[in-house]
This record gives C-alpha cells, structure tokens and sequence, in this order.
C-alpha cells in the first residue's frame, strides 16, 4: 500500500498532502471513519471525475480507469478528530473498468474541489475547470454532460445524514420522494393504460396529481371517476385512494384554437368542453397553480395501425407523427415556461421504433423512432434552457420507472431511452416468453 504523509489525525491542524494509489482505499476509509470531517478538498488528477449529488445530500464519487496503481489521487485534509464513527465512508469497485464509489455524509460547511475533469465514455464532462460546493454557494459553478443534455444536476449541500446507519430502503425511498411535487400527465382516460400506472406511482410518491384527457372520452372518465368506479385501481400501497386533483379536457393533435378546423369545432363530441388545445390547458394550469414540476407524455394514436407501412396513405402516417410524436414536442413547447427548475418530463416509446413488430403499421414505427430521436434532441435544449431532464420510456411496467426517473435519484439520466421489457429489446424476445419453454431449444433453464 502506497501512502505517504499520514500524520497524527488527532491534529486540529491542515495535515500535509496524502497520497493514495489505487489501492490505497481502505486505508482512506479507515482514517476517514475516526475523523469528523469540517473541510475536505478533494484534488483529483488523471482520474475521470462525476459527482452525484441527491436530495437527501448522498455524495458519490466514481473514479474511473486509473491507468494503474501507480497512478496517484492527491487528498488534503483540514478536521477536527471529534465524534468517532459519526461519519463513515464506503467503497466498492465494479468491473470491467475500474469504478470506484465513495458514499459519505456531510457537515453543512464542507467543501469539495475537483479539477482538469476528463472524458469517460460517451459521456464527457461539459468544460474544464474547478468546481466548488458549499452551503455558501447559491449554485453549482461546474456542470456536465449527461448523455446528451448539459445540465447541471449538482445541488449545495444543506443538510447532512444521521450519524446512526440508514437502511438503504428508507434511502431510496426518502430519495424518491415527489412530495411538494406537481405533476401533469397528459393521456389519462381510463385506469388501464400506462398514464394511470404513472399516476399511481407518483402520487404513492408523494405528488400532486393533474391530468389531461382526450376530450370525447372527459365525460366518461370524470363521470366514472366520481361514482367510484376507479376505486379498487386507486388503491395505493398504503391503503389511501390516489387523489386527482384536476382533470383538463386536452386534445394534443392541436396546438392553439386557430389549428381547430370547423368540422372538429361543431363536432358534438367537442360539445360542452373549452380551452382545450395544448397552449390552452398549459395556460389554464398555470392559471389554477403557477407552475409544475413533472410533466408526463402518454398519447399515441395511429388511424392506420393496421396497414402495412407501404400500404399507409399520406394522411394516415402524418395523423400518426401528429398524434404520436409531434404531441410531445407541442407539450413541452407550452408547458416548459411553467416547469420548476430541476422537473422532469418522460414520454412512452416502443421496441417497433427499432425492431419489425407486424401488426405495428400505419406509421407508429415512425412515429416512435422519431419521438426517440426527438427525446435526445430536447433533452439538449431543455436541459440548457430551462434545467429540465427528458426521457422516454420503452414499456411495459412504467410506473415505478417512471417514478425514478423524475426523481433525485435520476438526477443524470437524461435524453436516455429506457427499456423496461423484460430483456426484448436485447434479445427479440421477453425472458417470460414461452419459447424458454421448449424443450427442443438448448436454453439455459432458470432455477
């Protein structure tokens, strides 16, 4: 174990510079668990830099392809040895490249530098520099590049940890928590599609729940609604009824009242419902509550699903992007102005975007590429304007994926698609498929 310059930590003094190779770690962790840290600069050169920062103020360094064990990260320390074991720090290593990952609890006064940050990846940190974090700064000075969004998902530290240890559990669930969170989910009609499963999994996090439902269907839905025909499908984990707090008429294929032909206008099932366009309902929930924090895309609609592509008239594929993907565009267009610093927006995708599904026709497989395509590229714009992540999701049980990925504990993940098909988009078939079960294939059986 290479380390250099360990001197009496029971000094109330700046120690000397500390040398640790790769190796050196556990040693780290030792001094660190008889030491109350009050200031602690972190140097770090080669190494590639990314700091994680979540809400309940968990600090997590990853130091990546350290060219070997000669390689050498600089620590200096300035504490009091006061309060043995009230803090400790773990370390854990993960293949193929080197990950190291450092998880410690903070007194409000510390501080943390990091320079020359390097590229990891296809993911690059956004510029050069040196970025410091404490109770004293009102915002992060470094930002990264997160995939394909330069946002800045770092945050000053205001609270610390417990000293007693936190059951990862309660971690992750205090993380995840969206309570003081507004949420609009636009394409909730029924309590059968995957916008009221994100509902449910974001008021059982703690959120305000709005909706925006196609307007022919709004009658129904309130009406069902109030009789209390939804009851058992509200049922959240904790025995409470989810709670919608508004329900707007929303027809998304339409920007503004002046994109409406007559014929929609006059048709009686628009009869009754107002304001309903995406530039209306944005209005009007800023209107009833200022702002939102979440907001969620789950519409889709193709006329022609079921034609062949090649079969698929003009009219018909352009219903399908409008409907499908364009809608997302539109939706964050209006609704961006009114989102909280820090919110974030998911869409709902499908393998089809990238596989042959038949039966998927009539320029739904577009419409998913191009809502794919679209995600990475607003991810980019929204993030630098306006601090928003967006993702999609690739579905099958989207609630809770849907839950982490507008929480703190997905403070990184943006312009991402994230699969959640039981492996189909890896392997062309579902690890529940029945084909595992036949016994003419050799296939690895489960135990």
């Amino acid at each position: 174990m290479n380390c250099s310059g360990i001197t009496d930590i029971s000094s109330t003094e700046g120690l000397p510079p500390v040398l640790f190779s790769a190796s050196s770690f556990t040693k780290l962790s030792q001094l660190l668990r008889t030491t109350k840290l009050t200031n602690f600069d972190f140097i770090a050169n080669p190494p590639y830099i990314y700091t994680y920062i979540s809400s309940i103020s968990l600090i997590s360094f990853v130091f990546t392809e350290l060219a070997d064990n000669h390689e050498e990260i600089r620590f200096s320390f300035s504490y009091r040895s006061i309060s043995l074991w009230h803090r400790t720090i773990s370390a854990f290593c993960l293949c193929e490249s080197t990950y190291l990952k450092m998880a410690t609890s903070v007194t409000p006064s510390m501080h943390i530098a990091t320079t020359k940050p390097s590229i990891y990846s296809s993911c690059q940190v956004s510029k050069p520099g040196t970025a410091i974090f404490s109770t004293e700064i009102n915002k992060a000075s470094w930002t990264r590049l997160t995939c394909s969004s330069h946002i800045s998902s770092t945050q000053p530290f205001f609270q610390s940890l417990p000293s007693s240890p936190v059951k990862l559990q309660k971690v992750i669930t205090k993380a995840m928590s969206e309570a003081s969170k507004r949420a609009f989910i636009a394409g909730v009609a029924d309590d059968n599609g995957y916008g009221w499963a994100i509902a449910k999994s974001l008021a059982a996090a703690g959120a305000e729940i709005l909706v925006g439902t196609w307007v022919p269907a709004l009658n129904i839905f309130e009406t069902s609604l109030r009789r209390g025909k939804f009851d058992e499908s509200r049922m959240l984990p904790d025995g409470s009824l989810m709670e919608i707090t508004k329900v707007y008429p929303l027809d998304a294929v339409f920007d503004c009242p002046e994109d409406v032909p007559e014929d929609v206008k006059n048709n009686k099932r628009y009869a009754g419902s107002s304001n309903w366009t995406v530039k209306e309902v944005a209005e009007s929930v800023k209107q009833d509550f200022g702002s939102i924090d979440i907001l969620v895309h789950s519409l889709a609609n193709g006329p022609e699903v079921s034609k062949l592509l090649s079969e698929t008239s003009r009219n018909g594929y352009l219903a399908a992007i409008s409907a499908s993907s364009y809608s997302f565009i539109s939706l964050l267009k209006h609704f961006l102005p009114i989102m909280n610093p820090g919110g974030a927006s998911i869409s709902l995708t499908y393998i089809a975007s990238e596989r042959i599904i038949p039966g998927y026709g009539g320029g739904m497989s577009s419409a998913k590429a191009a809502l794919e395509s679209d995600t990475k590229v607003l991810a980019f714009e929204a993030g630098r304007k306006h601090k928003i992540r967006v993702n999609t999701i690739s579905a099958e049980e989207v609630g809770d994926t849907a839950a982490f990925l507008v929480s703190p504990l997905a403070s990184a993940i943006t312009g991402a698609v994230v699969y959640v098909d039981n492996g189909l988009n890896a392997m062309g078939v579902g690890v529940d498929s029945p084909v595992f079960a036949d016994p003419d294939l050799n296939i690895p059986k489960g135990n």
